[in-house]
Parts: structure tokens; C-alpha cells; sequence
């Protein structure tokens, strides 16, 4: 099923000028209902939650709605939808949490193909419990992070394994339910990290097998915070650290401070935004998680259609090395071009109205890994709304940059 680009595009502001955006794994554009919902939070009535006033009751009503959209989002209870600043914020909680049980001979799996913030708050809980921390490898030839790497550095004194559902840096997508039932099968707890995942497949907790997952709304058409969710029965036995007047229910006992409710109304309506995306749904009502599934299909199928485009592309302009080569990706192309560094490429490319970064993205050791040291390389990533046009200025550009 095809999707209306130009549909989409009409609702997204920043679109309207400016370059062609292959930014998008570093955030990506708002749609104006997203804006809106954002600006009508607000502007209408607002208190801290509760039921006697109509502030009250506006608060209440948006952090239920938005606990309610992520759980359709992410395949989740609502009563495990937990809402904070960042991403990295949230593993860092979890990780002090979960680290109150560990101690020496303790040991906790991470991998070189994720981002730090799944692998450096992992490193530094595990340290100061005395545990020991060990690295699962990937192929750099190939960009895979198979189910081998992992069982290479499993024990029965494994407790965590944390896994990247997408690799920010070249796409690569592990098969992370069996990466996770090998976690299972030692006794250990999987966390994923869905940030970049959930920006171009539909999110099953329980089918990937992850026990604890975040994911970022603004990597999805949403406002800039973060969301972790996971089992409801293991989050009901872990007790962070909290306020002494603070709820102590769950997922309010892992949420500190007051929640942004702006920000949460919008993150409730980029996620209707997405369930609309599908052809013959933007108007449907009903199951909004069949209706997120439909969306995440077409998507998928439209910006696989441009990264063979890109990828053509680049092959025949030469000079050029990609480094996004594993089986099941996302479209998000990292490469570097002979002879220029990868910051002066995104630089002449943004000189060509061509907005495509370049850098490590936080994804330092597999940068190292894959021998680009910490320069990285030019990342090229999708969104619904990028366009042929876009992928036209993209590789017209490119061209002379290489020549």
C-alpha cells in the first residue's frame, strides 16, 4: 500500500522549505496536529493531577491518553508506560535500579553495535556494584550481531543482557527474540533499546522477548522525551530510588518530578498520527494498534523502495564506501567518501541544501569497530515523508561532491 508523501508532507511545517532532510535518526520533523495537540495542553486549563478541578482533570486525562497510545504503540500496558526526559535518562534509572541487586560475581552483556546510552549507564551500575561487565562483538564486515556473539559471552552468572533492536549508526536489525531467549534461556533479563527501531517497524514488547524497552517519540514525529516500558510484574518488583511523598504505584514510581504534560499530548498525537499514515485509515477509528500495524507496513515498504534508490545510487557514483551492509536494516545509510573527511562531505552537502550529518551518533565503539575511528561517517536516514525529490537532491549532490 503506497503512501500519500505529499499528504504527509502538507502537515509537516519544517517541509515546507529548506533542504532535503536525511536527518532523520537524529529527530524528526513535527506534523502540525503534533504541534497542536502540544499548544492545546497548554493553553487550556492545567494543574497536577487529580479530579476536583478542571486543570486537574485536563492533566489526568493527558497522561492517561498518552500511557494509552504508547502501549497501542509498543504492543504494552498502559499500566508500564513510564514517561521521562530522555531515552538515556530512563536506562540510567533503570540500570541504578536493577543494580541494587548485583554485586561480584555479577556480570552484565552489552554489545559494540549499540549506542552508548545502552552500553555506557550498563558499564558504570555494574561497576559500582562490583560486577563485571562483558562485550558481545559484532561482524564488521557485515554489520551483523548475531545470536553466536551473544552466546559467546553468556554465564550462569549473567543478569542483564542489553541489546539495540536497530543500530542508530548503520541500521543493522538483530534477531532480537532470539538474542533474547538465549538471555532467558541463562537466567538473565533482556532490556532492548527500540529508539531507532521504533522509528521504522511496529514495536511488540513481547515479541521481540525484551523485558524492559525505550524508545523516543521524537524519532517518531513526537515531541523530545523518552518512554520506557516492559513487563508489568517485573517493574511492580523493582523499587527505585524516589521522593518520600511521591506515588509509589507503578509506573508513577519511576517517574520523578512532575511529567510535561505538553509534551506527553504531543507524543499521544504523533502516534495517531502514525495510525493514520496507512492508505484508508487517516480517518478510521477503532483498534489503533491494527491501525498502527497497517501504517508501519506501508512505511516500511516506502522507505525500503527509496533506500534501494540511494543505494543504487551510490554504487554507481563510485569513490564511495557504504558501511550499512547487513541483511535486515532499516533504511539509514552510513558511508564515507575517498579523499574527504565525513564532516567536510555533510558540509558540502549542506552548502547543496542537503541536510545529511556526519559523526559517530553516540555510537562510538561500533564506529571504532568498523575502523571509522570517531570521525564515523555521513548518515543518510529516512521518514515517512522523505520524498523521490529528496533522494534526486541527495544523490545529484553527492555526484559533485565526488567529482
Amino acid at each position: 500500500m503506497a503512501l500519500d508523501v505529499a499528504a504527509i508532507r502538507a502537515r509537516v511545517p519544517a517541509l515546507k522549505t529548506g533542504p532535503a532532510r536525511f536527518d532523520a535518526p537524529g529527530g524528526t520533523q513535527t506534523p502540525q496536529p503534533v504541534v497542536d495537540a502540544i499548544a492545546e495542553a497548554l493553553t487550556r486549563p492545567l494543574a497536577n493531577r487529580g479530579q476536583l478541578t478542571e486543570g486537574e482533570r485536563n492533566a489526568d486525562s493527558i497522561v492517561l491518553e498518552a500511557r494509552s497510545a504508547l502501549a497501542d504503540l509498543l504492543a504494552a500496558d498502559p499500566r508500564a508506560v513510564v514517561f521521562g526526559r530522555s531515552a538515556t535518562q530512563l536506562v540510567y534509572d533503570l540500570a541504578r535500579t536493577l543494580a541494587k541487586d548485583w554485586g561480584p560475581g555479577d556480570e552484565v552483556v552489552v554489545t559494540r553495535l549499540d549506542h552508548d546510552s545502552n552500553i555506557r549507564p550498563w558499564i558504570q551500575a555494574a561497576t559500582a556494584a562490583g560486577a563485571t561487565v562483558r562485550r558481545a562483538d559484532f561482524d564488521p564486515e557485515t554489520g551483523e550481531l548475531r545470536p553466536e556473539h551473544i552466546a559467546a559471552v553468556l554465564s550462569e552468572r549473567t543478569r542483564l543482557v542489553a541489546v539495540t533492536a536497530a543500530s542508530n549508526l548503520i541500521g543493522t536489525r538483530p534477531d532480537v527474540p532470539a538474542l533474547a531467549a538465549l538471555a532467558h534461556e541463562a537466567g538473565a533479563l533482556c532490556h532492548v533499546d527500540a529508539v531507532h527501531y521504533a522509528s521504522h517497524a511496529c514495536v511488540d514488547l513481547a515479541g521481540l522477548g525484551a523485558d524492559t524497552l525505550v524508545c523516543s517519540p521524537y524519532k517518531f514525529l513526537g515531541p523530545h522525551l523518552g518512554v520506557l516500558t516492559g513487563r508489568l510484574g517485573l517493574l511492580e518488583s523493582l523499587r527505585p530510588d524516589k521522593l518520600l511523598p511521591s506515588a509509589d504505584t507503578v509506573p508513577e514510581r519511576f517517574e520523578l518530578g512532575t511529567l510535561p504534560y505538553e509534551l506527553l499530548a504531543g507524543a499521544r498525537a504523533a502516534v495517531d498520527f502514525l495510525a493514520g499514515l496507512a492508505p484508508g485509515t487517516a480517518g478510521a477509528s477503532g483498534d489503533r494498534r491494527a491501525r498502527l500495524r497497517a501504517a508501519f507496513d506501508a512505511v516500511e515498504e516506502h522507505e525500503n523502495a527509496l533506500r534501494g534508490r540511494i543505494e543504487r545510487g551510490l554504487a554507481e557514483l563510485g569513490g564511495i564506501t557504504v558501511s550499512s551492509r547487513a541483511a535486515r536494516r532499516t533504511p539509514t545509510l552510513l558511508f564515507t567518501v575517498a579523499g574527504r573527511r565525513p564532516a567536510e562531505v555533510a558540509r558540502l552537502l549542506a552548502e547543496r541544501s542537503v541536510a545529511a550529518p556526519a559523526g559517530s551518533f553516540y555510537a562510538l565503539e561500533a564506529s571504532r569497530r568498523l575502523g571509522l575511528g570517531d570521525e564515523g561517517g555521513v548518515r543518510v536516514g529516512l521518514a515517512p515523508y522523505t520524498c523521490d525529490e529528496d533522494v534526486d537532491r541527495l544523490l545529484a549532490a553527492l555526484g559533485s561532491v565526488v567529482r
